[in-house]
């Protein structure tokens, strides 16, 4: 397994994830719940701009590995997922909202090993569809974590949900997307299944 600075930065945001979720536990004597959705959502933010920074690193580095391009999903997926966990159980993100699009990351990774596997990763590279996607449950996120009004202005539990709405909507549209793609290659492997 090599290490790297990009690496460990990936390492970092895994272990960042339970922190995430750990806040809204600590007892209200120790943080206000107003507090802990603004810790929550600095320790979410942290994490989001270390997924950017350890990309940015190992291509300017040239540091890119076999074992940080399988790592790096994992952490955006478990990070998506733990955070979308915690606000279905604060009651601020709806269950099918959150079963979507971690069931969407769930089958599209399963896709993309099964594409890999047979030689054909570049099939169902990211799109267009699938960054504005992350974009907008990476917005929506920290603003349901910290769901209150932002600079006396903005209404993160309102725009929090649109963009979850969004991203959920976006999520669905990827995945036939990349289902489309690969669908001459399941169709053609389909007749070699044991």
């Amino acid at each position: 397994m090599p290490f790297n600075i990009p690496i460990l930065l990936t390492w970092l945001r895994v272990a960042l994830i339970p922190l995430v979720v750990g806040v809204f536990y600590l007892p209200d004597t120790w943080l206000s719940p107003f507090e802990k959705g603004v810790a929550s959502t600095a320790i979410f933010i942290v994490a989001a701009l270390t997924d950017w920074f350890d990309g940015f690193l190992a291509r300017r580095w040239n540091e890119t590995s076999a074992f940080g391009a399988f790592l790096d999903p994992v952490a955006d997926k478990l990070m998506v997922a733990g955070a979308l966990l915690v606000l279905v159980y604060l009651d601020r993100a709806n269950a099918m909202v959150a079963f979507v699009i971690i069931g969407r990351e769930i089958a599209i990774s399963a896709l993309r090993e099964w594409m890999a596997q047979i030689g054909a990763s570049k099939s169902v590279a990211v799109s267009s569809i699938g960054k504005i996607k992350t974009i907008a449950q990476m917005v929506a996120i920290p603003m349901l974590l910290y769901y209150g009004t932002l600079f006396d202005v903005i209404d993160t539990r309102i725009w929090g949900q649109w963009l979850l709405g969004i991203a959920a909507v976006l999520t669905v549209w990827s995945m036939f997307y990349y289902l489309r793609k690969a669908w001459p290659l399941i169709k053609a492997t389909a007749g070699h299944l044991p």
